[in-house]
């Protein structure tokens, strides 16, 4: 299969190769060239514009944040209106659940079809191939674009047609996770002050938890390897301001998101 990719950052430049090795062509953009052309080969072209990235009919994008996609979709001659009827763009990254909306209406409009399928994991995951994959869309475009999201993650959920559910996960999830590292830090800090071995206190969480995040994370805290973060501050911020504006969207009380919020924002994120 033939597709675009728009983003080859530290998620995005893995996941391009995954899709290479089972077989697919690629047409990679990144507004820092450099990044596409150290790709280039037989199997990946490296576009001049997004716009040539979508001439394969199906473009995959793989951005930061909601400013980010929404330039390369909405600006003239970009995305909207460079993919044909009939078109699919599958949007990969941790977007507002008003942006997913928007974005299936728009391309909708062009007789194109927006796919939502934002990934659980970090880089190295990803360079792995150990991906988790939610999507939701129409069900024909997100059967099109299968062999293309199994070819990057482990595990691949189809939860319906609507785009916006799917950025709804991916915000829950990521709400679990920065709660979940909150209070692993408390508790790391309670038991060194007591005087417990960290590694033995990772022991006994995992044995009450069985949760590989519980099990990464926890490493890190316990090995101190902070730097390089496998995730900026600031992007954690972003999510924390996606959940809580879709929660506000909801009527949806999330007090604990508040605090995870208010700790990144102390943090300089």
């Amino acid at each position: 299969m033939k597709a675009g990719l728009i983003g080859l950052g530290a998620m995005g430049l893995p996941m391009a190769r995954n899709l290479v090795k089972a077989g697919h062509e690629l047409i990679v953009y990144n507004r820092t060239r450099s990044r596409a052309e150290a790709l280039a080969g037989e199997s990946i072209q490296v576009a001049a514009s997004p716009p040539d990235a979508c001439r394969a009919g199906i473009v995959l994008t793989m951005l930061a944040d909601d400013p980010a996609l929404e330039s390369i979709v909405f600006a003239p001659g970009h995305i909207l209106d460079s993919l044909p009827p009939g078109g699919i763009h599958v949007s990969m990254g941790t977007i507002s659940v008003e942006l997913a909306r928007r974005l299936a209406q728009a391309h909708s409009a062009r007789s194109q079809s927006f796919v939502a399928a934002p990934v659980f994991g970090r880089p190295d995951a990803a360079e792995a191939k150990r991906l988790l994959v939610v999507a939701a869309g129409p069900s024909e475009a997100v059967e099109r674009v299968r062999p293309l999201l199994e070819a990057v993650s482990r595990r691949l959920f189809v939860i319906g047609p609507d785009a916006a559910a799917a950025s709804a996960v991916k915000l829950g999830g990521n709400f679990l996770i920065a709660a979940m590292l909150e209070a692993l830090g408390e508790a790391f800090a309670l038991v060194r002050k007591h005087g417990v071995d960290a590694a033995q206190f990772l022991e006994i969480a995992n044995s009450l938890f069985q949760s590989p995040v519980y099990e990464g994370y926890g490493r890190i805290i316990v090995d101190r390897r902070f730097r390089p973060p496998g995730f900026p501050m600031r992007l954690g911020l972003k999510d924390a301001r996606l959940i809580l504006a879709a929660a506000d969207a909801a009527l949806v009380a999330m007090p604990l998101a508040g605090l995870v919020h208010d700790r990144l924002l102390a943090g300089g994120g």
